[in-house]
């Protein structure tokens, strides 16, 4: 039982939601002022973790021919047999449904909203087909979740997390391309699209330093009008430094270099600012 969890948790690299979680956090905690109710704090985890597991899984589903063909990817769940496909759909379906079930706990705009967000989530899977932007898709499925949050705390859709939102699609796109870097000649040989095969590593690189300038902009936009003081302004001095590094050492082609700027700088960026926000409530 604990080997098949940890096959299920691999298969949509459960670790991954240190991108998507901190910002719906930190959009409940804005939107609150400070501790959400603990009720609509747990509904809000269990949705943010539904929803990217469902997405992450269907991912996989429709992207498996190309899996097991790719080098970097032919040792996943689903090309190796370790999931079927059949065990993998389930786990989609009941995923959707938790997802779906949680916004229904939370209210009614909330409930409405997650079919189409589901449809959203599912639709990324398909852009390397027919679109070199699918970074940005990839980004706004994730910059959904502090709008989410959001709606489910007050039932309405206001500035704070719209600029989030933006934040986190920009910030999202900004590494997708860094991470594309590897699948650069699997990509163009296989007939998949994305700005790394369209302009090439290098130039895609300073397209993602621009997605990451704006996702700064933006992200300082919102300290703004949610009248955040130092704290919160101290870790975006610290997330810009952080970004920096990042490009500084992203490498394309690179995987242990690209895998170092992609997770782990990311992931302290996503959890620095929750705390820090978190904090500059408290201390108001």
């Amino acid at each position: 039982m604990v080997e098949r969890i940890r096959t299920y948790l691999s298969f949509v690299k459960f670790e991954h939601a240190v991108f998507a979680l901190p910002f719906a956090l930190t959009s409940a905690w804005v939107c609150a002022g400070g501790v959400p109710p603990l009720r609509s704090l747990f509904w809000i985890v269990i949705a943010v973790i539904a929803a990217r597991s469902a997405a992450m899984g269907f991912n996989r589903i429709v992207d498996l021919k190309f899996d097991k063909l790719n080098p970097r990817t032919k040792n996943r769940e689903l090309p190796t047999g370790k999931l079927t496909l059949r065990q993998a759909w389930v786990f989609v379906i009941v995923s959707a449904s938790v997802f779906v079930f949680a916004a229904y706990q939370l209210n009614w705009l909330a409930f409405w909203l997650s079919l189409p967000t589901i449809a959203w989530l599912f639709g990324y899977s398909y852009t390397k087909r027919f679109t070199d932007w699918s970074h940005l898709w990839l980004g706004s499925a994730l910059g959904v979740a502090p709008v989410g949050a959001w709606i489910a705390l007050k039932g309405t859709i206001e500035l704070p997390p719209i600029l989030l939102m933006v934040a986190v699609t920009f910030w999202v796109a900004g590494f997708d391309i860094i991470y594309a870097t590897l699948d650069e000649e699997f990509d163009r040989r296989i007939g998949l699209r994305s700005l790394v095969v369209r302009y090439g590593a290098k130039k895609a690189i300073w397209l993602s330093r621009l997605f990451h300038a704006v996702f700064l902009l933006a992200l300082a936009s919102f300290g703004w009008v949610s009248e955040l003081s130092a704290i919160f302004w101290l870790a975006w001095l610290f997330i810009v430094g952080f970004i920096a590094y990042e490009h500084s050492i992203a490498e394309p082609g690179n995987p242990q270099k690209v895998n170092t700027a992609f997770f782990t700088v990311n992931g302290i960026v996503s959890v620095l600012l929750f705390f820090a926000t978190a904090l500059d409530l408290a201390f108001r």
